[in-house]
């Protein structure tokens, strides 16, 4: 059996939020090789996005600090991916300054 199944098999087993910590881990160690988030002064104004969409990290950081969960932020952006989502966690942590003057810059817009 692959370590892939024996995983597959594993996380049946896990409670939702331990569910929650595998995937935040799981996309530490992603993060690790591919950032998954991207920045070009032609989109979004040169914000943090979230690779190949146009939905920049700080939205989906205020999303979550107003309370949405994630499932309900993957519900209100179709195109972003789990992945996508994680990826803008690992990113946000790693530079909060940033991301708080983002949301400042949208808040004082």
């Amino acid at each position: 059996m692959t370590t892939l199944k024996q995983v597959e098999q594993l996380i049946t087993h896990l409670s939702p939020a331990e569910k929650i910590q595998l995937l935040q881990r799981v996309a530490e160690e992603i993060a690790r090789d591919d950032i998954g988030i991207d920045s070009d002064p032609r989109i979004c104004g040169g914000e943090a996005r979230v690779r190949d969409t146009r939905i920049p990290v700080w939205v989906l950081v205020e999303a979550a600090r107003q309370g949405q969960k994630d499932a309900d932020i993957l519900r209100a952006y179709p195109t972003l991916s789990a992945e996508g989502l994680a990826h803008a966690q690992v990113y946000a942590r790693s530079h909060a300054d940033e991301i708080d003057r983002d949301i400042q810059a949208n808040e004082a817009a």
